[in-house]
Formats: C-alpha cells, sequence, structure tokens
C-alpha cells in the first residue's frame, strides 16, 4: 500500500510542481501579465513568490517531507488564486467564463485534497510510510 500512496503522492504533485516551475517561474511574463490583467498588485513579486511556494509544496508532498505545512502551503496558494485569479463570475465572455469556472473549481477541488492530506497525515504520522520526515504538527 505505500507504495501505491507514494504514487498518488507523485501524481498529486505534478500539477503544483509543473505550474510553479514551469509556468510561474519558467514562463515569468507571460504569467506576470496574466495576473496584471486581473489586478494583482506586486504581479511580478507574486508570481515568483506563488511559483517557489507551489513547486516547493508539491516537492514536499513526494518527497514526504513535512506533508502537513506542505499541505498548508498549497492551501495558502490555492484558495487565494481562485478567488483572484478564477473569478468567472467577473467575466462575460461565455467561453472565457467556463474555462475560469473550471479553473476555479480545479483549485477548489485540490484545496479538499490538501485537506485530506493534512487530515491523514495527521492521523497517521509516522505510520504513513515511505516518507523522508513526520508530521510537523502534532494531534497528540
Amino acid at each position: 500500500m505505500d507504495v501505491i500512496i507514494l504514487i498518488g503522492r507523485v501524481l498529486f504533485s505534478l500539477i503544483f510542481v509543473n505550474s510553479g516551475l514551469r509556468g510561474h517561474l519558467g514562463s515569468l511574463d507571460g504569467s506576470t501579465q496574466y495576473a496584471q490583467a486581473w489586478g494583482v498588485p506586486n504581479a511580478r513579486v507574486t508570481v515568483i513568490v506563488s511559483g517557489i511556494i507551489i513547486s516547493v509544496g508539491g516537492l514536499m508532498v513526494v518527497l514526504g517531507v513535512w506533508m502537513d505545512l506542505a499541505s498548508i502551503l498549497l492551501i495558502v496558494f490555492l484558495v487565494p488564486t481562485a478567488f483572484t485569479m478564477h473569478a468567472f463570475w467577473k467575466v462575460e465572455d461565455p467561453m472565457q467564463k467556463a474555462g475560469e469556472q473550471a479553473q476555479f473549481m480545479k483549485n477548489i477541488s485540490l484545496t479538499g485534497a490538501c485537506l485530506i492530506l493534512f487530515g491523514f497525515v495527521g492521523l497517521l504520522g509516522d505510520d504513513l510510510g515511505l516518507t523522508l520526515t513526520g508530521p510537523v504538527f502534532s494531534t497528540d
């Protein structure tokens, strides 16, 4: 079962590592322009910081390093991003609205997955298997 959970962690983290390294940091100018279009203040700095947060958070999950903290890092990115960058209710064009709504729902769903991860790490702690560290937060 440990290997299946590890595979799940890798698959779950792909979106964060890819988006952070290739999307945010690898396409910094384009990502900055997109963030500016949504009115994000200090867009370039925000894109860099968020790219680092999701890359590090995703890698922490893959490696099994403080996965409870990693899930919180990812939530700190996902929730504000859903409501600022994918505010589909502000979009008039039906095609763009549908795309933003899909992105919004993806972020909210991934937030749920992060909460589940946080809960599993809290319940299982060091018994999670194939991890480099145990949790940061204790449930004792």
